[in-house]
C-alpha cells in the first residue's frame, strides 16, 4: 500500500507534478504539462482543490467508492478528505485544476461563505458533469486566477484572486443545480425512496429505541452524502430533509395529542425525543400552539 501524502502546502502538490510555485497559497495547474507524475498515490488534503478532468486517465477513489468522472467532469476536495489515484498504464494525467490553501481566504468574503459550497462534501459518485459552455466558463475562471498569479503581487492581489475563486465556486453551484434538473428522473427516485424510508421508520416504531432519524441515516440508506442528498431534496421539494422529517413528526404528534390520553411527555418519548421540552418547542414552532393547547382546542371543537 502506498504512503499517504499529507498535502498541507501548495508547493507539495506542485513538486509532485513538476510545476513552478508562483504563490504559496494558490495554484492553477494544467496536468497535461506535468513534467513528472506518480503512477499511484494517495493524498490527504489540507487544501481545497477542484479538477476539471479532460479525459479519463485513471481511477480516483474516495474511501471505497470510485469517482464516476469521464471527460468534462469536475471533482472537488476539501481539507480533511483523502483520495487515492491510480493512473492507467502509460497515460499522462490530463486535467485543469485549482488548488488553494484555507489561509488564502481568511478575512475575505469567500472565507466567510466557504461553508455554503456544500459540493466540497459530496461523495465520489456525485461528481459534476459539465456541458461545453460550462467547461468554457470554468476554464475562463482559472485563466483569470492564473493571470493574477503571473503578475507581480500588490495590495489588490489577494482580494482579486479570492473573488475570482469565489466566482468559480458560484458557477459550480449553478452547474450542480442544473445537474439536479437534468437528472430529475433519478432525483424523483431518490425522493420516493426517502418518503418510503421515512414512513417505514415510524411505522416500524424504530424511533422508540433509536430516537429521531437523522438526515445522515436516510442519506446512507440511499448511498448519497448528506450534503448532496440535502441539496437534491431541497431542489426537488423546496424543503430540506430535516424539514420533511419534522413535518412527519408533527403530523404524527397531532394525531397522538388529539386522539389519545397519553401525557405530553409520553408522546414525546414515543416519537423519539430525548427531552420532552424539545418536542414542545418544535410543536409550538410548527403549529403556533403548545401540545396542551392543541389538545384542548381539538377536544373543544
Amino acid at each position: 500500500m502506498e504512503d499517504v501524502i499529507r498535502l498541507d502546502r501548495i508547493e507539495q502538490y506542485n513538486n509532485l507534478f513538476g510545476f513552478e510555485t508562483l504563490h504559496p497559497l494558490v495554484s492553477v495547474v494544467d496536468l497535461s504539462k506535468a513534467k513528472v507524475w506518480p503512477k499511484q498515490f494517495t493524498l490527504a488534503y489540507g487544501v481545497y482543490a477542484l479538477f476539471l478532468k479532460d479525459v479519463k486517465c485513471g481511477d480516483i477513489r474516495y474511501g471505497r467508492q470510485t469517482y464516476d468522472y469521464q471527460e468534462g467532469t469536475i471533482v472537488c476536495f476539501a481539507p480533511g478528505q483523502v483520495a487515492s489515484t491510480t493512473m492507467i498504464e502509460d497515460a499522462q494525467p490530463k486535467a485543469h485544476g485549482l488548488l488553494f490553501h484555507p489561509d488564502l481566504i481568511k478575512g475575505t468574503s469567500l472565507g466567510q461563505g466557504i461553508r455554503q459550497y456544500s459540493f466540497f462534501s459530496y461523495n465520489s459518485n456525485e461528481a459534476l458533469h459539465l456541458s461545453e459552455d460550462e467547461k468554457a466558463i470554468f476554464l475562463d475562471g482559472l485563466e483569470k486566477v492564473e493571470h493574477e498569479l503571473q503578475r507581480p503581487m500588490d495590495k489588490h492581489s489577494k482580494k482579486l484572486i479570492s473573488r475570482n475563486i469565489e466566482l468559480i465556486l458560484d458557477y459550480c453551484t449553478r452547474f450542480y443545480e442544473r445537474q439536479f434538473i437534468t437528472r430529475s428522473s433519478n432525483n424523483r427516485d431518490v425522493l420516493t425512496k426517502f418518503e418510503t424510508l421515512l414512513e417505514d421508520y415510524f411505522n416500524e416504531g424504530r424511533q422508540e429505541n433509536e430516537g429521531l432519524p437523522s438526515v445522515k441515516f436516510f442519506a446512507d440508506k440511499i448511498c448519497l452524502s448528506p450534503n448532496y442528498f440535502g441539496d437534491l431534496i431541497k431542489k426537488e421539494t423546496g424543503k430540506s430533509p430535516q424539514e420533511h422529517i419534522q413535518a412527519k413528526v408533527i403530523d404524527l404528534a397531532k394525531e397522538m395529542v388529539a386522539g389519545s390520553d397519553e401525557s405530553i411527555n409520553q408522546i414525546a418519548y414515543g416519537l423519539g425525543f430525548q427531552y420532552p421540552q424539545h418536542f414542545s418547542r418544535l410543536f409550538k414552532r410548527s403549529t403556533g400552539s403548545t401540545p396542551g393547547e392543541y389538545r384542548k382546542a381539538q377536544q373543544a371543537g
